[in-house]
């Protein structure tokens, strides 16, 4: 699977030149924020979000829940690429699932009492109106919702969901979950011939309590029922309601994959019967479906697998998803007993393609293969980034080669994004994303994540070098060829001390050393609550191998006057006697004024210390502050940002400062120079050029040995972040 992935980038970037024979893929075309649905009278600061979402017939309205507001939003993309709010329909409940059937949207509504005593209804809301026009009971608490083909049925997920907080989230919890059917009757629910099919006897685990996560209709007016924590499977037919066929969903073993949550992605450990405990479920054709096996209790294969309606495997992934998902430095460490537990699913055809679409919430991409008939593997296609963090709802448009995102994650309160829509278009071209990738390295993708800093190779053009932070545990460089697109991690030494892995460095930026090695800055964080975890900002010098040669401390008066807003960037200027290491701090410490950030500069052959000061911009909001520094000549170049996302993003700059005429003050100076600055890029075009939202983290900035610049973003590896890496060639400023 992964040979395919390299292969049809390959084939892209090449068919790129020919438009004539251009493949179809699929590209971000517009991101829109929930929050801008809500209406005027609502606290926009409390939490909002977009998680299960539905289309009007004709492919104009987006229509999605909104759980914490207890309302459905509803959005107009008659133009796609200019998404405007629709409406707001407030409810009496929690809203689970939406599915609009004509005119009419039926929101499935969770109403509960407590999880001894669950209820719901069925809301059923006219869309020219926007107003509730019937509600049926539904005698316990729903999820997922499902229509036929035919407009003549609903299938409605009773999950009843368990308390996971009880009994160590063991089942059985009863009441007991099911399936409900409600007829439809010109475009109406018909309430009184609501019918309810028991689901319980059927599974091995916990037969008295079936757990009902997601329901699929296939054009026979099957129902695909996936009860997640029996691990099981129930196939019913609709207008009869009797179970035609039922099975355990199975196990998996995998290997070489991530167990330990250790902020170390290590492809090296086993996984043995992994119930694969599906979460959603879409029929592919009459006789096969599809499963994202997200676990919940006991389960975590970390894959998806087709299967035949009478219960027989036609595909199982294994780790191949998640593997490419490592790849593209997309892998959430923090989650390793279920690993990139995929969630969501969907089907649809596109033009000739039967297109299956594979979304990973933990790690924010969705994964697009190409249905090759029953017996056959699916082709990965393309990996696509959620859109914001947490893809939860998964919607393809074929009719306007449309695919379409919801993110159930509001990260706001924090700093972070809001809750997301984001649209995918289906055209000729090559795919924007992914931006960068890592080979492969003893048979396996090279983990990586949380790029920080970069220096361009003294040499060799487009040779880069960068470094992660303590987003991980183990300190690395890495090797990018950017002479690719997308550009290549093509090899990574782990920094060491003494032969082993060299703790509590925070790399934020690496610079060529005259020995031919390297130095690296670690950031560090004096000021950090817990003891154990305190450190101060060191300059490192490792020799090409990653090993570390020497650590210099800071002097005193620097130690005692830094904060945790310490080393971003640092840089080489000059050989010999004359070799000066730069070196940005962020943002001012404890002596510095306000808006001065100071820049050190230590002259290894003397060991001296010597600073100016770089005045910052001011931030309307948030603050400002340095992210890396480069010399490039007689110059400097700074990456200059504020600490704002999305839309309150207003400063990513690369700026110029002279060097000469410059001579760094000693530390114990009355008054230290002041650098003269000039912009020279607003990075904030480069950054909305994706169509996503503006990430924060511009960190990383070099040149290459022909001149041409290079800026890469860091996904704070994937925490509480949407994982998106981006790089960007700027040319020759």
């Amino acid at each position: 699977m992964r040979a395919t992935f390299l292969l049809a980038t390959a084939l892209l970037g090449a068919t790129a030149l020919t438009p004539a024979s251009a493949a179809e893929v699929f590209n971000r075309i517009a991101t829109y924020s929930v929050v801008h649905n809500l209406p005027q009278d609502a606290d926009p600061a409390k939490e909002t979000l977009a998680e299960i979402i539905s289309a009007s017939e004709d492919g104009n309205t987006l229509i999605y829940t909104n759980s914490p507001r207890e309302a459905l939003g509803v959005i107009d993309i008659t133009d796609p690429k200019a998404a405007k709010p629709a409406g707001f329909i407030q409810l009496e409940g929690e809203p689970t699932s939406v599915k609009i059937v004509g005119g009419m949207a039926f929101a499935a509504v969770n109403t509960s009492e407590s999880y001894e005593k669950p209820g719901g209804h069925l809301a059923v809301i006219d869309m020219a109106s926007q107003k509730i026009v019937a509600k049926c009971d539904l005698g316990g608490q729903p999820d997922s919702i499902a229509s036929s083909a035919d407009k003549n049925f609903l299938a409605i997920a009773i999950e009843n969901e368990r308390d996971e907080d009880k009994n160590d989230a063991a089942i059985p919890q009863l009441p007991s979950g099911n399936l409900t059917i409600v007829p439809l009757k010109n475009g109406e629910a018909d309430c009184a011939s609501l019918k309810v099919v028991d689901l319980t006897g059927l599974a091995a685990i916990a037969p008295e309590d079936a757990e009902v996560e997601f329901v699929d209709i296939n054009a026979d007016n099957q129902v695909a029922v996936t009860l997640q924590e029996n691990n099981h499977i129930v196939v019913v037919d609709l207008p009869s309601g009797k179970v035609v066929s039922n099975f355990s969903a199975g196990e998996v073993s995998l290997e070489n994959v991530d167990t330990k949550k250790d902020k170390i992605i290590s492809l090296t450990g086993k996984v043995e019967n992994a119930p694969r405990e599906p979460d959603s479920v879409k029929w592919i054709d009459g006789d096969r479906f599809v499963t994202a096996n997200e676990g919940d209790w006991k389960g975590g294969s970390r894959s998806f697998t087709v299967f035949t309606k009478d219960g027989k495997v036609d595909f199982e992934s294994g780790a191949s998803f998640e593997h490419e998902i490592v790849r593209l430095g997309h892998y959430p460490e923090g989650r390793n007993k279920k690993g990139v537990e995929p969630e969501g699913i969907e089907v649809a055809t596109f033009g000739s393609d039967r297109l299956i679409f594979v979304g990973s919430e933990r790690a924010s991409v969705v994964g697009i293969y190409k249905d090759n008939g029953a017996g056959n593997a699916p082709s990965l296609l393309q990996i696509i980034p959620g859109g914001g963090v947490g893809p939860e709802g998964l919607l393809a448009i074929p009719s306007r080669n449309l695919f379409v995102t919801a993110s159930e994650t509001d990260l706001r309160e924090d700093g972070g994004i809001g809750s997301q829509v984001t649209i995918f278009e289906r055209a000729e071209g090559t795919p924007a994303y992914p931006m960068l990738v890592s080979a492969d390295k003893d048979g396996k993708p090279q983990p990586w994540g949380a790029m920080s800093g970069t220096v361009a190779d003294a040499n060799v053009p487009g040779k880069l070098y960068a470094v992660s932070d303590s987003a991980y545990a183990q300190a690395q460089i890495f090797t990018i060829d950017a002479t690719k697109t997308p550009a290549v991690i093509t090899d990574a030494i782990t920094v060491t001390r003494d032969g082993e892995p060299a703790k509590g460095l925070d790399l934020e930026g690496i610079a060529l050393s005259s020995d031919g090695g390297f130095w690296l800055a670690s950031e560090g964080n004096p000021e950090n609550k817990d003891e154990a975890k305190r450190t101060n900002s060191q300059l490192v010098r490792v020799s090409a191998q990653g090993d570390v040669q020497e650590i210099v401390e800071l002097p005193e008066s620097l130690k005692s006057n830094a904060t945790r807003f310490g080393f971003e960037g640092v840089t080489v200027t000059g050989s010999g006697a004359d070799e000066t290491v730069w070196i940005a701090v962020q943002r001012e410490w404890k002596d510095d004024p306000k808006g001065f950030a100071k820049i050190l500069a230590y002259k290894p052959a003397s060991k001296s210390w010597g600073a100016v000061r770089y005045p910052l911009d001011k931030g309307a909001t948030g603050w400002v502050g340095l992210s890396e520094v480069t010399a490039v000549g007689d110059d400097l170049i700074f990456i200059e940002r504020d600490n704002l996302i999305g839309e309150a993003a207003k400063l990513k700059k690369l700026t110029r400062v002279s060097l000469k005429g410059v001579t760094p003050a000693a530390l114990d100076a009355k008054e230290l120079p002041v650098l003269k600055k000039t912009d020279l890029r607003d990075l904030l075009p480069e950054l909305k050029s994706q169509n996503g939202y503006v990430l924060d983290k511009v960190e990383s900035y070099a040149v290459d040995a022909e001149g041409n610049s290079f800026v890469i973003t860091d996904n704070d590896g994937v925490d509480d972040a949407s994982g998106e890496t981006q790089f960007f060639r700027l040319g020759k400023l």
